[in-house]
């Protein structure tokens, strides 16, 4: 069984995103914190060049950050001790961006190719836009769309992303890498399982909920399925790269 013993960086972590949410619960409407950090769709107006970075940082509501933290404070020490404090923190930024540049790419796609079909359908950029930045859509477009390609157009639009979740996700399927056959004692329910059978589990339902374009195996409806999954493949390749190019100056255990 892994020893516990919480890390400086995850400590950090930990404080720096429980502080983060707390002071926008605090503040509420008072200041527009969630429009400015949070991660819009790269087309939307409300979209700046520090969202990737700023929206793993926040979180919605309190079961958002309640399971991102809990994960982070078990697994994170663990990783950290593994890799070094530097390392790790790369890792937790990289695989939050990883997942987020997938998010994006999805999304982007969808996005693009219903909007192909409506300019080929006659329709205007322009009002197609005026509409859609107001989070509605023209009747007519149902001629041309389906309700899914509907959603994929309005509301990956004006999807806002955040949290950790790609973040620990990649550092998860780090901890798998490294420690395969650890046992980690579980609170629910209370046993102890193989590191790789967790990170089998978590990461293998996130993968097949993405795939099911956001239907959920574990958990509810509106979580980032894709972004785990970024999360998941961005952290496992930092983690080939170093093992690959540094054996003999980082450790491995």
């Amino acid at each position: 069984m892994i020893g516990f013993r919480l890390t400086d960086s995850v400590k950090h972590l930990l404080i720096i995103n429980i502080l983060i949410f707390v002071g926008v619960q605090l503040l509420g409407n008072s200041y527009p914190l969630y429009e400015w950090f949070s991660a819009f769709f790269p087309l939307n107006d409300n979209f700046k060049l520090w969202q990737p970075l700023t929206h793993m940082f926040m979180h919605g509501d309190q079961n958002h950050i309640f399971s991102n933290m809990l994960m982070l404070f078990f697994i994170g020490p663990i990783v950290e001790m593994g890799l070094g404090s530097k390392r790790f923190l790369f890792l937790f930024i990289s695989a939050g961006l990883g997942g987020l540049l997938l998010t994006y790419l999805i999304d982007f796609i969808q996005f693009q190719m219903a909007l192909n079909d409506l300019l080929n359908a006659g329709f205007s950029k322009v009002e197609v836009f005026e509409l859609i930045k107001e989070r509605k859509y023209a009747l007519s477009w149902q001629e041309v769309l389906s309700q899914n390609e509907l959603k994929h157009l309005v509301g990956n639009y004006n999807t806002t992303l955040v949290g950790a979740s790609g973040s620990i996700t990649g550092i998860l399927a780090v901890l798998g890498l490294m420690y395969p056959n650890r046992e980690l004692q579980m609170i629910f329910p209370p046993i102890r399982l193989k590191v790789k059978y967790l990170v089998v589990g978590l990461i293998g339902s996130d993968f097949i909920s993405a795939l099911l374009t956001g239907t959920p195996l574990l958990g509810q409806s509106n979580i980032g399925y894709v972004a785990h999954v970024g999360g998941a493949i961005t952290g496992a390749l930092i983690f080939w790269f170093w093992k690959k190019n540094s054996m003999n100056k980082y450790r491995w255990n």
